[in-house]
């Protein structure tokens, strides 16, 4: 998985992180394997840095998976990491703009609304050789919401994608035992 936070720190004591008018920070961008649940990289960025071109850094081998939100929408990426053969799952935003190409069925009683062949379209990727890509909808049993999935990883099943994001929580948890546990901003 791969998200980023930001830390809050006294101004008082880092004045170098001003992040708002009042409040310091600085932002940890992180990639946790989900292996052993350890971060494999981290990179610390004042507050207001975008997540987009810090994800461009990382580096993943051939063959990952990496999941991260819609605040790594770049869609040149996308098409870089699907031609240096890593999978990625995000969920799409609700403004993009597709061309579906093929459907296929899903089994509805597994939460399962949709899981498509599509191209990404829109005047930013004209004269740009995209990618397919794959649309996977989802809609949680527990909660009713309903998610939508971007993936290149046409060898998976849609029921794991749409696990494979919701795994992405143990990053927020991270992120939550990092800022309850070390106490940097005292």
């Amino acid at each position: 998985s791969l998200d980023a936070s930001v830390i809050e720190l006294s101004l008082r004591i880092f004045p170098w992180a001003k992040y708002l008018h009042t409040k310091g920070g600085m932002k940890v961008h992180l990639s946790l394997d989900h292996s052993g649940y350890i971060p494999s990289f981290a990179v610390l960025t004042d507050g207001c840095k975008n997540e987009a071109p810090v994800g461009r850094q990382f580096d993943f081998p051939p063959g990952s998976v990496v999941v991260f939100d819609r605040g790594y929408t770049d869609y040149l990426w996308y098409k870089s990491l699907t031609h240096r053969g890593i999978y990625f799952v995000t969920r799409l935003r609700k403004n993009a703009r597709y061309t579906v190409l093929e459907r296929r069925r899903v089994d509805r009683r597994s939460g399962l609304t949709s899981d498509q062949t599509i191209r990404l379209t829109g005047p930013q990727l004209r004269g740009v050789d995209m990618p397919l890509l794959r649309h996977v909808g989802y809609r949680d049993p527990e909660t009713g919401k309903h998610y939508v999935f971007l993936t290149n990883a046409f060898h998976l099943s849609a029921r794991t994608i749409a696990e494979l994001y919701k795994e992405r929580w143990q990053i927020e948890l991270f992120f939550k035992w990092i800022k309850q546990n070390l106490k940097i901003k005292a």
